[in-house]
């Protein structure tokens, strides 16, 4: 499991996959989402922006990121 503190507030879905090195470029992270790959706490998300806070967990192709 990848984890990823939180600098701000918050990060965007497709910069913490980029963060994680799930995805190599925001192109990449765009089309995964948008394809219905990626899930966040559970729940298939569509959205590349967003909001991820911390305890949020992001599912994609079998690697889990938590968000601290």
């Amino acid at each position: 499991m990848e984890t990823i503190k939180l600098k701000g507030e918050y990060i965007k879905l497709g910069q913490a996959l980029k963060a994680a090195g799930l995805a190599g470029s925001g192109v990449d992270a765009k089309y995964a989402i948008e394809d219905g790959l990626v899930s966040v706490n559970g729940e298939i998300e569509y959205q590349r922006g967003k909001k991820l806070r911390a305890g949020d967990m992001v599912t994609f192709e079998g690697n889990t990121i938590k968000i601290e």
